[in-house]
Formats: structure tokens, sequence, C-alpha cells
């Protein structure tokens, strides 16, 4: 017995001894996929026991874990990485951001909340992926990323206002773009340029290196918190603070070209001359002028319309506009603090020259975010920017003075005089090189966006915030055009200057209480009143007769021609409040109510109420779903609410008048009417959804579904012209979207291999269901019909070619496949929808020794461009502008099967504004494409530096469609800069400027 006790001692002495043998120290280094920099508070543990330690300020641990074992590296908002150790003492681990991570604090207006825990529809991006993304504004950045968001440039001119579309248009003539807020604090987002001009981005401004996070609030359970201005969407951005610990210093930069991603093929001189002179040839207009003795023959109407042709010179005039543009850009940041004070300090330059000449937009900003605990009771803090911008813009695309127009002149016309050696100004259009070379639009903007605010921390559980904003605007916009440019040169040269100033405050009071009562129940509730005015202040003059264009100031001019003043403004005061409730840690309620008073409304309708319910049941938590192994989280959830919409002008529920000058005798005017019943869009929306992760949040995701019925819209009623008026502000009409929205993240591959997908898809319809017998036209051939989606294409139906004759087609009707060559039998019909099918993105990120990459995929399915160009550029040779190649298959002979009618110079043969120029706009687009290397630590350590990460950066670098057209993401404003022209007249091309493929480097530094 006894030497069976001891051999059984020797045994364990044994064992234990192997595991001693087994068991071994290891350290390393946790750091950020992205760029290098370490990653602090970081969970590591070994897999399958309770052994775990937190790495230090540097993102360094030390564990003691088997040869054999398995160490799993956390930490919030980063992907989770299972790292097998195989007998190594050292193990460094790059972490990547997991924008879908269940457990991440997400902004919700006036709060946080963990995302398990949300009830309502908030889509996050965070910081990381903003940063070395070469584009001007945030807006660019987030393309492709977001479902529901729908992000779309109207051209490639740098610095020009992107349009985006949160769940659809819920407005016709109102505006439809969502709620910006920073930090907190609703900021300016309108266009503050010159009317007649496209719009400006005000969104520009800021620095998107600077940005910590951006949360968008898309269903009524989360944008209800907003009240009146809820309806479009809310966009949270939050800016970066410090932490405590060390200060970290980061120093980046990046260069790069630019070019157009496609350019439409024209013909070539001798192309041009054959089918010009096929044209006369063919012409009855040309024929009778001939018959009349007008023209001896043919040839003599070519001599008289365009001599060139005999000697042609064979100009391309789209590679005279089109150049390499440039870009660089530079950061510097430094952040860190004490447990009582944090800090973070950034400043930023950015150049980007456009692929268009005379196009640039640059940027200087600095920010300084602070945060002080001045005791146990009282916390402080301020966030400060300052950034100046200058954008040289060009004409707008409706302009002759357009860069790209002067595609339409003749490619036999030189670019040079031939006798002076000087830009050609005998050109059959205004030839755009001479508004390059003597014109500049220059807008230069200071933007201060800062914030103050004071807490009282009663107890741990009840606090008070109290919140100043400032979002300070300063736009001087200075133009001239010289005495040879079509504007110039009948007015001895002509300047404008215009200033605009903008003072937008917000302060927001509230108090939260949040407790957990008994380990079962958890109540957060937020009370408190917001109130925001903003004041618009704008000068303009204009002068003519310059003594040369050495003398571009207005002070030189010998006339001064106009100038104006007006000033602008409203208030808005609001209470708000909300609870969100939390039952055993997974059953969820959200209340929330706003009421908004709003000086835009009529006197009868000044307040209105904006109420939300959100439940939601974590069913992943539940005893009956505990051994299902699979499922690490499923949650249901529901909402409902009201949200509301009041962009309309200031004053439009109020009788106006003006001043005027008669004879040299002042007196006033009416210019509107008043409406004292004016009142807020409303919009009840609904959203269903689940979220989900499985085998251990390996594969996560989002479904979600929603309807968004809008009543009472704020609509442009039109009003009889004998009333002295043409419109009228009213709540009039109704519409709706409805549709689904999908994200999925996966993680593919773990370990020193790291690959991660997320796709999102968004399917949206819209409807108008009542405008009480209104049709509202804008853009091209658009209109906002019921029964129909908002901004549908409307003309005469297109129906190719009559193979026997040559003629142009047209369907009779919508209801019969009848056909006519008589373009005024055809009726006007819907023959398109600007509107996609369907919007997404998909991302792939991998990560292997140091090395990142990251592609992201963008696509949009099912929408219509109309390109207006086309009856000029396109026309079959119908006049001398020059033809796209694809006009050489023109008809030529009976039989002929084709959709381009014959050539028949000056005779109108399929020229009539029609559906023959509206294209399918699809696309699918290699948005982003970044490939990095971060240098290893104990090598840049050496030069005293934390971390070096170089990489490549691609934007736009590869388009696939079947659009003709130089782009198909394309949306031109035209002169007519409105919220109506924003919503119907959408998914219009017109000589629009391409999006520019960007390739850049890069290198940044951490210490």
């Amino acid at each position: 017995m006894k030497q069976k006790l001891l051999l059984s001692l020797v045994g364990v002495f044994f064992f234990l001894g192997s595991l001693a043998a087994q068991a071994q120290s290891v350290s390393g280094k946790v750091t950020s996929a992205t760029d290098g920099s370490p990653i602090p508070g970081v969970t590591v543990l070994v897999q399958g026991t309770t052994i775990g330690v937190s790495t230090d300020i540097d993102g360094d641990y030390t564990i003691n874990a088997g040869t054999n074992a398995t160490l799993v590296f956390r930490s919030l908002g980063m992907a989770a990485q299972e790292v097998p150790v195989n007998g190594r003492s050292t193990i460094n681990v790059q972490l990547r951001t997991d924008a879908n991570q269940l457990s991440e604090v997400v902004v919700t207006g006036y709060g946080t909340q963990e995302r398990r825990d949300v009830t309502g529809s908030i889509a996050s991006v965070g910081g990381k992926e903003l940063e070395n993304i070469p584009v001007v504004s945030l807006e660019s950045a987030i393309q492709g990323r977001v479902a529901g968001v729908h992000i779309e440039s109207g051209s490639g001119k740098v610095g020009q206002g992107i349009r985006v579309r949160v769940r659809g248009s819920a407005s016709v003539t109102a505006n439809n773009q969502p709620l910006y807020v920073v930090d907190g604090i609703p900021i300016t987002t309108d266009n503050q340029g010159i009317s007649t001009n496209e719009p400006t981005n005000p969104l520009a401004d800021i620095d998107p290196n600077d940005i910590e996070s951006i949360d968008i609030l898309k269903d009524a359970s989360s944008a209800a918190i907003y009240g009146s201005r809820g309806s479009n969407g809310v966009v949270l951005i939050t800016t970066k603070s410090g932490r405590t610990g060390r200060t970290r210093f980061n120093l980046s930069y990046a260069t790069g070209v630019s070019q157009a991603t496609n350019k439409v093929k024209f013909l070539n001189g001798q192309q041009y001359v054959d089918l010009l002179r096929e044209s006369f040839e063919r012409s009855g207009s040309i024929a009778a002028w001939i018959e009349d003795g007008d023209y001896a023959d043919v040839e003599d109407a070519l001599d008289d319309w365009l001599p060139e042709w005999r000697n042609p010179a064979d100009s391309d005039w789209q590679d005279q506009v089109f150049r390499k543009g440039g870009y660089q850009e530079a950061n510097f940041s430094a952040s860190g603090g004490t447990d009582k004070t944090t800090f973070y300090v950034g400043g930023s330059f950015s150049d980007q020259d456009g692929i268009l000449i005379g196009n640039n937009f640059n940027r200087y900003s600095a920010r300084v975010n602070l945060d002080h605990k001045a005791n146990s009771l009282l916390s402080v803090g301020a966030n400060f920017s300052l950034a100046r911008s200058e954008n040289r813009r060009v004409a707008n695309d409706n302009a002759f003075a357009s860069p790209l127009q002067i595609v339409a002149l003749t490619p036999v016309q030189p670019v040079l005089d031939p006798e002076t050696g000087e830009l050609n100004t005998n050109t059959i259009y205004y030839n755009g090189l001479i508004e390059a070379r003597d014109a500049f639009d220059n807008a230069t903007v200071y933007r201060n966006l800062s914030k103050v605010y004071g807490q009282l921390n009663f107890t741990p559980t009840f606090t008070f915030r109290s919140e100043f904003g400032l979002d300070l605007l300063n736009q001087f916009e200075e133009a001239y055009q010289g005495n040879q440019t079509q504007t110039g040169s009948s007015r001895g040269g002509f300047g404008t200057y215009r200033s605009v100033n903008v003072v937008n405050y917000t302060t927001n009071n509230y108090f939260n209480y949040s407790k957990t009562f008994n380990e079962i129940h958890n109540l957060d509730a937020t009370l408190g009143m917001s109130y925001q005015n903003a004041t618009t202040n704008t000068s303009s003059v204009q002068g003519e007769g310059f003594p040369n264009d050495d003398f571009k100031k207005i002070a030189s001019a010998s006339e001064i021609s106009f100038g104006s003043s007006t000033g602008t403004g409203y208030s808005l005061v609001s209470y708000f409040a909300r609870a969100n409730y939390k039952l055993y840690n997974r059953y969820l309620v959200s209340l929330s109510a706003r009421v908004d008073g709003s000086s835009r409304f009529g006197t009868d309708n000044k307040y209105g109420v904006f109420p939300a319910l959100g439940l939601g049941w974590i069913l992943s938590d539940e005893a009956f779903l505990e051994n299902v192994n699979f499922l690490n989280f499923l949650k249901v959830k529901s909402s409902i609410g009201l949200t509301g919409n009041q962009e309309i002008g200031n004053f439009d529920s109020q009788g106006l008048y003006s001043g005027l000058s008669y004879a040299g005798v002042s007196g006033i005017y009416p210019i509107s009417v008043a409406n004292p019943n004016l009142k807020w869009e409303t919009t009840r929306q609904f959203d269903a959804g689940i979220s989900f992760g499985l085998f251990n949040n390996r594969i996560s995701g989002t479904v979600d579904y929603y309807t968004k019925h809008t009543t009472d819209l704020l609509l442009n009623v039109q009003v009889p012209a004998t009333t002295g008026f043409t419109t009228i502000t009213q709540n009039v009409g109704k519409l709706e979207n409805r549709g689904w929205e999908f994200s999925l993240t996966t993680q593919n591959l773990t370990g020193a291999l790291t690959w991660s997908s997320s796709i999102n898809y968004s399917r949206n319809r819209n409807e108008i269901t009542d405008l009480q017998g209104q049709v509202i036209t804008s853009g091209a051939i658009n209109r906002a019909v019921e029964g129909q989606p908002i901004g549908v294409f409307f003309t005469r139906k297109y129906a190719g070619v009559d193979p026997a004759t040559g003629d142009a087609l047209y369907y009779l009707n919508a209801d019969s496949d009848e056909t006519t060559t008589n373009f005024g039998a055809a009726q006007q019909q819907v023959v398109g929808n600007p509107n996609p099918k369907f919007t997404g993105g998909f991302v792939n990120e991998f990560s292997y020794k140091g090395f990142d990459l990251s592609v992201l995929l963008q696509f949009v399915y099912g929408n219509d461009i109309y390109n207006n160009a086309g009856r000029f550029q396109s026309a079959n040779m119908d006049y001398l502008d020059n033809q796209t190649a694809d006009q050489l298959n023109r008809w030529r002979q009976p039989g002929d099967i084709t959709s381009v009618p014959e050539a028949r110079f000056y005779d109108g043969n399929g020229t009539g504004t029609s559906s023959r120029w509206l294209y399918d706009g699809s696309y699918l687009r290699g948005k982003n494409l970044t490939l990095g290397y971060t240098i290893p630590q104990n090598v840049v350590s050496k030069a005293y530096l934390t971390s070096v990460r170089v990489y490549v950066t691609a934007q736009n670098f590869f388009t696939i469609t079947n659009y003709p057209g130089w782009d198909p993401e394309v949306n031109t404003q035209g002169t007519s800069v409105t919220s109506q022209r924003a919503n119907v007249g959408a998914g219009t091309d017109f000589y629009t400027i391409p999006q520019a493929k960007t390739f850049a480097v890069g290198v940044n530094f951490g210490f």
C-alpha cells in the first residue's frame, strides 16, 4: 500500500513538472492594423481558462501560457483575434476596427448607449475608416459604407455640394439633406455660394482626420429626439478626444495624382468632316436653300457655315480642359492627459487640384479639444476648431463658360488662331479656354466650430450638463470676367464680390439619470431643453468697365452696376425627454419625445410634438437558447414614431414686402402671401429588424424593414399668376418610402493572416401618393406627380429608327406599341426613374505580418440618367456641334438597323426632347483600395518612434457601367440651386465633370 502511494506521488510530481515545462512567459505589443499605433486596455486571455491580462498604455503585455495554448485578444470596437502560441515567447498582434461589433458604444443624441441595447436603427462609421482617404469632405469618405444612406457627388468638381439621402427622399420641395450635429451642436450645411452657380459644401470645412466616429440615426426611435429636423436622418459627428496616459504624437503626409475616371470619345477632324458633309447632302433644309438660290451647291453651303472644313485642324478639345490633378495632405496631432485633464490637438493642410483646369480646393484647419475634471462634482471642457478653405470654382454645367462644354466645338477649328498665335476667338461657340485664362471665381471660407460645456455630477447616477456651441461661417466669393471673356467682353470687364456671414449658436441643457435597481431593472433617462438661433447676412456688389485685366478689384471699375445687402434668420426652441428601460438585461423599451417651436411656421402652428417608441428583445439571453452554442447574440427590435421637416425659407409663412425704385421714387410691393396655418411636414416611421452574432461573433449583421409616410408636405403650390404670385408654400400632399436594409460582417480568417468582410445592401421604394393635382417640374424632363416616384422622367418615348427611311420614331402613347414619325403627335409619358432600385457596398480587409489591405466596392443599380447634352453632342449631326463617336452608326440606307437616325443637317430628325438620351445609370465602382505596411516596432524604436506605417491608396480606381457619358454618378444642379431642383430634378447630366481617379502614397509616424 505504501509502495503504491509513493508511486502515485512520484507520478503527480512528474505530471506537474511536465506542465511547468510546457508553461512559458509570452509577451508582445498590440497595435492598430490601420496605423500601427499601440492599443491600451486590450484584454489578453488564455483560451479556455480564466488567465488574463490587459495591455498597458504602450500596448505591451506579458502573460503565462502553455506552449500549445491559444491567446484571445479582445478590445472594444475591435475585431477579436485568436492566436496560437506554438512555443513562441513573443507575439505581436494587430487588431482591426470592427464597426459592427455588438458591444460597442454608439452616440444617440444627448447621450450614448451600448449597441446591444439600441431599439432604433443606427449606423456607425469609425474614424479609422475616414483617415488617409484622398477626398475633400467626410460624405465622400463614407460613401458605400452604410446601409440606407445613398451618397452622390453631383460631379467631379472638388469642393462642390454632395447629395445625401437617408432612406429616400421624404419631401418634394423642402430640403431632404440630413441634419448634421458635431459634438452635440447642429451646424450650418446650406449652400452659401452664388445662387447661379452650383452649390458649395460647408461640410468640406471639417477635417475627416479629426473625426472619432460618425453615427447616423435613421429611424424614428433614434431620430425623434431631434423632432422637426429628424425626417431626413441625423448625422452625429464626434471629434477625437484625449486619453489618459503619456502624450502620443502622430504625423502623416500623403501625396498623389488624379485623372478623369473616363473620357467620352468624340469624332476626330476627318470623321467630323465626313459626317458633316453627309448631313448637308441629305438635309432637306440645305436642299431648299440651294433650290432658292441661297447656295450654289453643298460645298458652297459648307463654306458659309464652317469654312474650316476644307483644311481641318483635328483639335482634341476635351484634352484641352482635362488635366492631371494633384493631391497632398499633411496632418499632425497630439493627445494624452492625466486622470483630471485630457486633451487632443490636431492640425492639417489639404490641397487638391481638380481634374478640370481652374478647379482647386485647399484647406487649413486646427482643432483643440480639452476635458477637465475640476473635482468630483464638476467637469468642464471645450472644443475649438478653426478652418480656412479656398475653393477655386469653375462655371456651372449649364454655362458655355463651363470648361467641359468646350467639347461642343468642332475639331476642324484650331485651338490657337494661326495668325496671332493666341487662343482662337472665331469658334462656333465660346472658347472656354479664354474663360480659364482670363476669369476666376474664388470662394474663401473662414469657419469656427466651437463648444464649451460644464457638467455637474450630483451623484454617480444623476448629472446635469450645459453646452453652448457656436458655428461661425464667413464666406467671401470674388469673381472676375476679363475683357475677352463671354461675360466681360461687352462690359469692359466684369467683377463681382459677395460676402456671407452666418452666426449659428446653440445651447443645450439637460439632466441625465442612470441607475440599476436590484440587478434587474436599468433606467437611463434624459430631460432637457435646447435653443438655436441662426442669422445670415449677405452683401454683394458688381462693377464693370476695368482699365485692363491687370485690375480686377471692384475699386477699379468705372461703374458700380449693382449692389445689395440682405439679412435673414430663424430660431428654434425645443424641449426633449427620453427614457431607456431594460429588464433582466434583455427586455428593452425606449421612449422619447420632443416639442419644437420654430420661427419658420405660421402663428397658428408654432409648436409640434414628435414622440417615438422602441421595443427590443435580446433572445440570446433567454434560457431556451443558452445551449445553442453557435448563437452568440440575437435581438429583435421594432420602433414607431413621428419626425418632422422644417427645412424651408425662413419667412415662407409670412406675407412680406420689398422696397423698389420707380422713376426715382422709392416704394414697397408685396413679394409673398401670408399663410398663418403653415406647419412642419410630419413623417410617421415604422422600423422592424433583427441583429445577430454567430460562431463567436465571427458572423454578425442586421436586417431592417421600414416604412416612412410623410404628410402635410411643405409644397410650393402653384397659384394663378393673375394674383401677382406664382407659388405659395402650403401643407399639401403625401408621399411614402419603404424598404429593406441588410448588413453582414464576417471574420473569415483569424490568426497570423486575418480576413474580414462586410457587405451592406439597401432597397428603397419611393411613391408620391397625393399632391392634390399639382405637377411639380424641375430639371430637364423631371416631374413630381401622384402615383410615381419623385423625379420621374416625363417626355416622349423614343422608338428607334425606321429601317426603311431613316426617320426617328416615337411611341404614340404609353398604352400602345404604335409608332409615329410625327414628333408632335407622340404623347408624353413616364419613361424612367432616377431613383436606384438598390445600393450598397462591399469591404474586404486583410492583414498579415505588418501588411494590411482594404478594398471597398460601391454599387448602385436600377436608376436612369438623362443625358441632356445628348440633344447636342449625340444628335446625328443636326448642327455643328462635335458628335460622340457612336453617331457614326447612323442610318445610311434602307434596311439598316440602328438607333441613330439619318444625318440631316438642321432638319431635327430625332433631336426633339425624348427618351432617346435616357440610359441605365447602374454601376460598380472600386471606391477605395489601400495597401499598407507597418514597420516592426523593434526597428522603429531605434529612431525613438512608436510606429511607422507606409501605404498606397487608390480612390475610384475602376468603374463598370453601361452609361455612355463621362460618369454615372451625376446630378447637375444647373443654374437653379434650390431644394426643389435637388429633389425633383435628379439624375440629369449636362456636360458634367466625371469623378476623379486618385492614386496616392503616404506615411504615418507615431511617437
